[in-house]
């Protein structure tokens, strides 16, 4: 499949940090030749990196989102393999071909006509390389976990996931925004709400939504659909404190766990991370791993995807990769005692 870069053994060495006595997690995760091979190999998760900003761009955002998945696939690679951490039930399939896309974005200055609308376009060219891969690894019954770019990626993992599913996904998005914008040209703020649109995406749960970056347009509309778009505030969780954190989880649950359902993480939410808009407030990552190791073990759960990382966007740019592959391990850690 040309819509993705397949990594080998030899791809991954040079970010591998060997040291005698242990063995690092990369050493033992696995690997495919094709992407047809993935229904035969044994493991039952899959890492897939998407290196773009262009749907953060695309919304006046700022760059960065390209560099998390190679930042976080170093941190990942190198924590250790013990009986916690069993990288024998993940491979590492590699990463979504972005590289055209890219270098077009590059060619397109921002003193142009439609400048956001062309980039739109190359969005939506990625959407499609995303959504066939998806689909392909849901279709070989693994459980994909996807890293970087912004959260307009969200869009074409539900289509593949629910292409492949033959049915609408549900989902649970940590985020301190709805990224439920309006239908105009394809970005990192409206990949929901062209799911949703489009009869891929079910029920639909904001986790931890911020009131200050809600317009009352969003607000209005998820009024409109509120027997499948339900939200729970930051707010109320964190500053007021009138929902703990445990019962916002059950909340989020309640509405879409009974169906298979897709867990997004957007860095965003997380205070402090770097990230395309790093905010000073927000939940702690302890918080964040809580979310998705709560979520990962749902037998409903169908993929988990990280968005939004900038590693640049903080003084210690390595904490992003460090923070992911916490989350991460998070998901493929289902033995707690020894």
């Amino acid at each position: 499949m040309s819509f993705v870069k397949v990594y080998s053994k030899e791809d991954i060495l040079p970010l591998l940090k060997k040291r005698a006595g242990e063995t690092k997690f990369g050493e033992e995760i696995g690997f495919v030749k094709t992407v047809k091979d993935l229904k035969n190999h044994p493991a039952k998760y899959v890492l897939l990196g998407i290196p773009e900003d262009i749907g953060v761009r695309a919304n006046h955002g700022n760059q960065g989102t390209s560099k998390a998945w190679k930042a976080s696939l170093g941190s990942i690679l190198n924590i250790q393999h013990n009986p916690l951490t069993d990288a024998q039930n993940m491979l590492i399939l590699g990463e979504i071909d972005c590289e055209t896309q890219m270098k077009q974005a590059e060619s397109i200055s921002k003193e142009e006509n439609h400048y956001v609308e062309k980039l739109g376009e190359l969005v939506s060219q990625i959407d499609h390389k995303v959504c066939e891969v998806i689909k392909t690894i849901v279709e070989a019954k693994k459980f994909p976990i996807i890293i970087g770019g912004g959260h307009n990626n969200s869009y074409g993992i539900i289509k593949g996931v629910s292409q492949a599913l033959q049915n609408p996904i549900n989902c649970i998005n940590f985020d301190a925004h709805t990224d439920f914008r309006s239908l105009e040209h394809r970005h990192s703020g409206n990949g929901f709400s062209y799911a949703f649109e489009e009869g891929f995406l079910g029920n639909y749960f904001i986790f931890g939504l911020h009131r200050n970056y809600t317009s009352k347009a969003v607000f209005n509309s998820i009024e409109e659909h509120s027997k499948r778009i339900k939200f729970n505030l930051f707010e109320t969780i964190s500053i007021r404190k009138e929902l703990s954190f445990f019962d916002a989880l059950q909340e989020a649950e309640k509405c879409c766990s009974n169906e298979n359902f897709g867990i997004e993480l957007d860095l965003d939410a997380i205070e402090c991370m770097g990230s395309s808009a790093i905010s000073p407030s927000g939940f702690s990552l302890n918080e964040a791993r809580n979310f998705v190791a709560y979520f990962s073990k749902n037998s409903n759960a169908s993929y988990l995807h990280i968005c939004e990382g900038s590693p640049e966007a903080e003084i210690f740019p390595n904490q992003v990769g460090k923070a992911i592959a916490y989350l991460v391990s998070d998901v493929i850690s289902e033995k707690y005692n020894l």
